[in-house]
């Protein structure tokens, strides 16, 4: 018992040297200073621009051109043209539909025969006024001769009919003969009246004959100009009234684009109130079809001097040439890298977007929406540290905004993300982009790989 006791004291004094021994050995832990807390950001270069701006809008297609299709006389319909039906397309001077023409040849014939007829009353008229101022010449003849011009005139003569009264015929006769008897007629002694008579009933008949050929024209009706038909409504062998409506149409030459700006965005076009008076402001128009986009070129046609009461936008009118095959693709990058098929149609009613060329600068920014904060604020990445500036706006979309350049140094970097707290001078780290961060760790992990050696 007395040795169980001396063996475990000996091993309890033995612990205690031991750890004693170890205390007194122990190296002292290397101090180290804490570490900055950076905080990291996700930022992205800004690219920088020179040229014209090109102010964006979106709206929608209108018809340029749009008829209603109406007879003008009254008839039965005895042609319809087979492509005269929703949908198709027309081309200029094809023949839409005809009206019987019986009733309209007749009345030509009838407007002909009564010309005839009045050309022979003025013949006749005519030779009537060459009589009457013949006669006339002959009494003027006798009183040269001398005597009264008068005398010999009876009751049966027609000039009795234009003498002036017995009482002028004596007192001539008490003067004497004269070298020239002035005779006294009235308006009807040439017969003048009635030949202008005559003229005026050839010319009522001439008009008549000249509203029964346009009538005649008119049964015919023609398409003004190439289109495609909206609505129809005409049927073969109906009866139509003048100014019936028969349908519409809508011109395929021209389409118009109303894009509405705001009076920001249409103050960076120049010129653009004096746009169609030998002005031409270039612009696109975008619309998507089976997810490919294309373009139309067009131009400022027109700007409405009202503002819209409804949006308070200024409504900028462009006009799009050649709409039905005037389309080409953008770019693959804007396409998704989806392959473009035949060029569509741009289809009025659709809704497109639309870019204007604006005024031309040195240099501007474009900016992801991202980047931009509250008051018109964004964040820059300089040499590691926070920038914070206020930047002028030209113009913003739903993706990013164009900025003045100004201030913003050589390859401006600024942050997307978002910070809890940002100051000035902060200092900041710059995220990789995972794509970029995906393709660091491969290429490392590769060289890995190849630097293990075999065993």
């Amino acid at each position: 018992m007395h040795r169980q006791r001396v063996l475990g004291g000996l091993i309890l004094l033995g612990a205690i040297l031991f750890a004693a021994l170890l205390i007194m050995l122990r190296t002292e832990p290397e101090e180290k200073t804490p570490e900055d807390l950076i905080p990291l950001v996700e930022a992205k270069a800004l690219e920088i621009r020179s040229g014209n701006l090109m102010v964006k809008g979106a709206g929608t297609v209108q018809a340029r051109e749009e008829l209603t299709l109406a007879a003008e006389v009254a008839g039965k319909l005895v042609y319809v043209n087979p492509d005269l039906r929703e949908g198709q397309r027309i081309s200029r001077g094809a023949i839409l539909f005809r009206i019987d023409t019986s009733d309209y040849r007749n009345a030509v014939q009838t407007a002909q025969a009564d010309v005839a007829s009045q050309g022979i009353t003025v013949l006749q008229a005519k030779e009537e006024v060459a009589l009457a101022k013949a006669e006339l010449e002959r009494f003027q003849q006798r009183g040269v001769s001398g005597g009264n011009a008068y005398a010999s005139v009876d009751s049966s003569d027609y000039a009795a009919q234009i003498l002036p009264p017995d009482a002028l015929a004596k007192k001539a006769s008490a003067e004497g003969p004269q070298a020239r008897q002035n005779i006294a007629t009235n308006g009807l002694a040439t017969r003048q009246p009635q030949l202008e008579s005559a003229r005026a009933g050839l010319r009522r008949a001439q008009a008549n004959l000249a509203n029964a050929e346009t009538a005649l024209q008119r049964t015919v009706v023609r398409a003004p100009f190439s289109g495609i038909v909206r609505t129809e409504n005409i049927a073969l062998g109906s009866y139509v009234q003048p100014g019936q409506s028969l349908g519409s149409m809508v011109g395929t030459a021209d389409y118009e684009a109303v894009i509405p700006l705001s009076e920001k965005d249409a103050a960076l076009i120049p010129q653009l109130f004096r746009a169609g008076t030998g002005n031409r402001i270039a612009a696109s128009v975008f619309s998507d079809y089976g997810g490919v986009r294309y373009r139309w070129p067009a131009y400022v046609d027109r700007v409405n001097g009202l503002l819209n009461p409804k949006t308070r936008t200024i409504d900028v009118f462009l006009r799009v040439p050649k709409p039905i095959s005037g389309g080409v693709t953008t770019a693959v990058a804007d396409n998704g890298g989806k392959a473009a098929t035949a060029a569509p149609p741009l289809f009025v009613g659709s809704f497109v977007d639309a870019e204007i060329t604006g005024r031309a600068l040195d240099s501007y920014a474009v900016l992801p929406l991202a980047a931009l904060r509250a008051g018109n604020k964004i964040w820059l990445v300089q040499n590691g540290k926070l920038h914070i500036m206020t930047v002028d706006i030209y113009q913003r979309t739903d993706k990013t905004a164009l900025i003045s350049a100004i201030g913003l140094g050589k390859n401006p970097v600024a942050v997307t993300g978002n910070l809890k707290v940002a100051t000035e001078g902060l200092r900041v780290r710059i995220a990789q982009p995972r794509v970029a961060a995906k393709a660091s760790n491969a290429s490392e992990s590769k060289a890995k790989t190849k630097a293990k050696p075999v065993q």
